[in-house]
């Protein structure tokens, strides 16, 4: 059973959830997320993610654990805050890029839930942290996150972050809907994900779009994000770039007027 943690979530659009714990209770995070704590928080590193999975096989079953977090690209660290007073105590994870914080009560999931390899922020002790293999060739080569995507299991709070606005859109049975493979967040476990090539071959190469595009199809729940942090890195990098190349022009405009003077 996962600790029953409350919390409250801060801010607009540069979020951060608050957790209160009660005495004993704990919270697992990735490593580097934690914006602040009380005084009567401990912090612990583990290998893994300390749930009775991983734990109750000894040592190999913490290796298994860590070596699955290597595999998604994540530590092989994890880090478990626990309150050791007597009272309450709060500790605070913030997102590490503008968007918004999404809280998942996963026994409203079926106690599973599938998300990007870099959505995960924080969750009640006793969630598993494992990896969800793509079943097709196709949503694995041409998907955005691989073959490979991050899979939350267990009967407490989890909590994701995604850029820009989230929006939730519940899938009928054999309803399909077709995004962005970066705009993808999270689905439940009961979504059919699939990778389709764009209309045309014209539209996906200059179309701005790309070649391949998300099919999600019902029954299920979707969680999407506008900006997707790529997007974001490659208009800043864009402008950089642009700013760099002004400034090279402004140079040389300089530089051959006071030749010619």
């Amino acid at each position: 059973m996962a600790h029953e943690i409350d919390y409250k979530i801060v801010g607009n659009e540069m979020q951060f959830v608050e957790i209160e714990l009660d005495p004993n209770e704990s919270v697992l995070a990735e490593a580097g997320g934690m914006m602040y704590m009380e005084s009567n928080i401990k912090m612990e590193t583990i290998f893994g993610d300390g749930s009775e999975s991983s734990q109750g096989q000894g040592l190999m079953g913490k290796l298994m654990s860590a070596g699955k977090r290597v595999i998604t690209g994540e530590g092989l660290f994890m880090t478990v805050f626990t309150n050791i007073g007597s009272g309450k105590g709060h500790v605070a994870f913030a997102s590490p890029y503008p968007g918004n914080i999404l809280p998942v009560d996963l026994i409203e999931v079926n106690q599973k839930i599938i998300c990007q390899k870099d959505a995960f922020l924080c969750a009640a002790k006793g969630v598993s942290v494992g990896i969800e293999f793509q079943k097709k060739l196709g949503a694995g080569f041409f998907g955005g996150e691989g073959f490979i995507m991050q899979k939350l299991e267990g009967d407490g709070k989890v909590f994701l972050h995604a850029g820009g606005t989230v929006v939730k859109r519940e899938l009928q049975p054999g309803e399909t809907i077709k995004l962005d493979t970066g705009c993808l967040v999270a689905l439940t476990g009961d979504v059919n994900y699939d990778v389709a090539l764009a209309s045309d071959i014209k539209s996906g190469l200059f179309g701005g779009e790309g070649l391949f595009l998300a099919t999600l199809t019902g029954p299920g729940t979707i969680w999407m994000q506008s900006l997707p942090f790529s997007r974001l890195a490659n208009r800043i990098i864009g402008a950089a770039g642009g700013a760099k190349g002004e400034s090279r022009n402004a140079g040389s405009s300089l530089l051959g007027n006071l030749l010619n003077n």
